[in-house]
């Protein structure tokens, strides 16, 4: 912390990294091509020598228009990936002494949505895969697998096998048990000539059109698995029981329309826990390449439901 309070003491401090994220191999103007250009700190600008154009440091990212110091956005992003149980808004509000609560509930969703790259590589070698309900039980429901009336939204989980730990990890919301559906999450999240491991679940029956080698295993009954039967997905299980453990203990539960988005910080912290500083550069050098997102389609959740689909 002492290091990267003496990093970032500065808002200067902050736009130089910014635009050390921006422009990796120095200044390049966007209209002429020029290198050389000078740094306009009160308008968080650069501007071109060549041609006087002026880009702005935070146009077509995270920070695009805001209004709020970067440095409370560079002790936002920090906190969020420093504190392994992750951070709620209330608790950010309090530690960096904001007026509303608003403004570290909207902090927090446009870090989240700059945790996915788009261009990440897919999980391959062996991998578990898992589904699971996230939502409390609902009286008068009939059967688990009941889709109609039901609140509870379904997770599929994806785990890359190291030997006998986790690897990289997966999570998307899907719409139903459909065997396109599960298809349509192998082949977008696993790469092809892998080996998918599940359970016996009818949806997972036809994976080998994304490709893969299918290995199907009958799952023991929850009776017996808590007597210590042995799991055929135990990874994927694993994870499924941090992830509910983690909504639960640090968020309270968190809203349907919201939830794909609790699940992407979940594998950015999962997959970055062994680097947490580098978890904080990429956060914000993945932010620096993604268009922003306005406050009323994050409200909303009008961004997550057209990833969706």
């Amino acid at each position: 912390m002492r290091e990267f309070q003496r990093q970032f003491a500065s808002e200067k401090a902050c736009q130089a990294y910014l635009a050390a994220c921006r422009w990796p191999d120095g200044f390049r103007c966007p209209r002429c091509g020029h290198t050389r250009g000078y740094h306009l700190m009160e308008h968080r600008r650069w501007q071109c020598v060549a041609c006087r154009y002026q880009v702005s440091l935070t146009a077509g990212t995270i920070l695009h228009n805001t209004k709020t110091p970067l440095a409370v956005w560079f002790w936002a992003a920090y906190l969020t990936v420093t504190d392994k149980r992750g951070i709620s808004a209330l608790l950010l509000q309090r530690q960096l002494g904001l007026r509303r609560y608003e403004t570290a509930w909207m902090l927090l969703h446009k870090l989240r949505r700059a945790m996915v790259n788009a261009a990440r590589e897919p999980l391959h070698g062996e991998v578990e895969i898992d589904d699971t309900w996230i939502g409390g039980p609902q009286p008068g429901l009939r059967g688990s697998r009941q889709l109609k009336g039901r609140k509870a939204a379904i997770v599929l989980v994806a785990v890359e096998k190291r030997g006998d730990v986790s690897g990289r990890i997966r999570m998307a919301v899907v719409p139903n048990f459909k065997q396109t559906t599960m298809v349509d999450f192998v082949t977008h999240h696993v790469t092809r000539g892998s080996t998918v491991y599940t359970d016996g679940l009818k949806g997972f029956e036809s994976l080998q059109a994304a490709g893969v080698t299918h290995v199907r295993r009958t799952q023991p009954l929850k009776s017996d698995l808590r007597k210590g039967a042995p799991s055929v997905v135990p990874l994927a299980d694993r994870a499924i029981g941090n992830l509910q453990q983690w909504l639960i203990g640090t968020y309270h539960g968190v809203s349907k329309a919201q939830l794909q988005v609790y699940l992407d910080e979940f594998v950015f912290r999962h997959n970055r826990r062994r680097q947490p500083m580098a978890a904080f550069q990429t956060l914000l050098g993945l932010g620096t390449g993604r268009a922003p997102t306005p406050y009323q389609r994050i409200r909303g959740a009008q961004d997550v439901k057209i990833r969706l689909g």
